[in-house]
């Protein structure tokens, strides 16, 4: 213990072993859809479904263990929604390119986001965001996790004439989702410890008995990773002219991650007066590593996850909350049958509690200073409106470049955020998706 303690910095982070743990146990329940997910996903890019499932847990422990015992942050990193649809759907099936050289357009990305990172670029494209946009990120952030969660749980669903809706409360998901929901609020503020954990335990045991949830074992051995890893081609994915395609990754790539380290070292109490805590690059070199790793075992690009709130939430505040994850990933390999017993609508209820705690930082706004604010709303609106946290920054530099140069307060933007700007500009006029 006193090791641990040492390494991690428990007591001067004011947390402890426990916590760390419970808070890695809750981050890992919230992040657990994606091992089934994304397999899903990329199994309609005509990839083994077998083979993706083994490599999104391995890439997922690799990424999150460097993430723990090199940066000693407490997020979890796995293949990431979006970019995962983004490759099967836009990058294979729409352009047509097999994945196999997809996999070498995540890899050379992955290459430049590494490079990006060692120079310190991200570190100074983070610090020269505007106070507005960095509040917004977490506020935005928040909205996107309400939806994820509300989409999760049944509540909403969609519609053909209004895009969302209400979903059917008859149903026991939704139903079950909001007692859990009432469970956490209510354990939160009688400050009962691992609040968050206990709601997810209570909807899925109440699933057994309401929602025909059925339990399918708990040990199986994992299947075969063969024949995905070490297959991405390199050369073709730069002799078929993914130059686009490897552009529209980084990008993503960059703004998502970046978006939601943000988001959730401010959750966390990391950011101390708006500046990056100490350690900040070396958990944007770890993500940017677990991308290589992912392409190299066979899965779209890992990347932080904004679920990792759920666990900043229940107490966790060093690596040792990110170990704890990158354990249980392994392990999953192993427990598949019982790690599948969590549905999506037990977790929903943490991921909308941690969304209600975050939309708190929208009070931090100027709101009598529109060139602030505004592009602050824009970019707090936009995440979840268009499900991507990179739609919600681009238009949020986009606009507020844009508002100071018509407004004659061009002096108060800085070069990276021309640059930024620039680049989100040139994006969204040129290159689709």
């Amino acid at each position: 213990m006193n090791f641990l303690d040492q390494y991690f910095k428990l007591t001067a982070n004011g947390s402890n072993v426990r916590t760390e743990v419970l808070a890695g146990l809750t981050t890992f329940l919230t992040m657990a859809y994606i091992i089934f997910v994304n397999p899903s996903i990329l199994g309609d890019a005509g990839m083994p479904k077998d083979a993706v499932f083994v490599a999104t847990c391995v890439a997922a422990a690799i990424g999150t263990l460097i993430m723990g015992l090199y940066a000693n942050f407490p997020i979890g990193l796995a293949p990431g929604m979006g970019l995962n649809a983004y490759f099967a759907y836009g990058v294979v099936q729409g352009m047509g390119f097999p994945w196999e050289a997809a996999l070498g357009a995540v890899f050379v990305s992955g290459c430049c986001f590494l490079i990006v990172s060692l120079l310190r670029i991200r570190e100074k494209i983070m610090s020269a965001i505007p106070p507005s946009l960095r509040t917004a990120i977490p506020a935005g952030v928040g909205l996107f996790l309400a939806l994820i969660s509300l989409k999760n749980s049944g509540i909403v669903v969609a519609s053909p004439a209004t895009f969302l809706t209400m979903g059917d409360l008859h149903k026991p998901e939704p139903i079950l989702a909001v007692v859990g929901f009432l469970v956490i609020v209510a354990l939160d503020r009688l400050r009962v410890t691992g609040a968050l954990l206990i709601g997810i335990m209570t909807v899925t045991i109440l699933s057994f008995f309401f929602a025909g949830n059925t339990f399918n074992g708990v040990v199986s051995l994992p299947p075969s990773i063969e024949p995905t890893v070490f297959k991405m081609d390199i050369i073709g994915a730069i002799s078929h002219g993914l130059v686009t395609v490897v552009l529209v990754f980084f990008l993503v790539e960059l703004f998502d991650a970046t978006g939601t380290l943000m988001g959730v070292a401010q959750r966390a109490g990391l950011m101390k007066d708006g500046k990056m805590p100490v350690g900040m690059n070396k958990a944007l070199l770890a993500d940017s590593g677990a991308i290589i790793a992912g392409s190299v075992l066979g899965t779209s690009s890992t990347t932080a996850f904004i679920e990792s709130a759920a666990g900043v939430q229940a107490g966790g505040r060093t690596g040792l909350t990110a170990v704890t994850v990158a354990v249980l990933f392994l392990l999953a390999l192993f427990i598949a049958p019982l790690a599948g017993v969590v549905p999506a609508y037990a977790t929903a209820p943490a991921l909308f509690f941690v969304a209600c705690l975050m939309l708190r930082e929208l009070t931090e706004i100027n709101w009598n200073e529109t060139t602030e604010s505004v592009p602050a709303v824009i970019t707090a609106l936009v995440m979840p409106f268009t499900y991507s946290i990179a739609n919600g920054l681009a238009l949020g530099f986009i606009s507020y470049a844009g508002l100071k140069l018509l407004t004659g307060k061009y002096r108060e933007v800085s070069g990276m955020i021309w640059s930024i700007a620039g680049v989100f500009l040139f994006k969204t006029i040129y290159i689709a998706g």
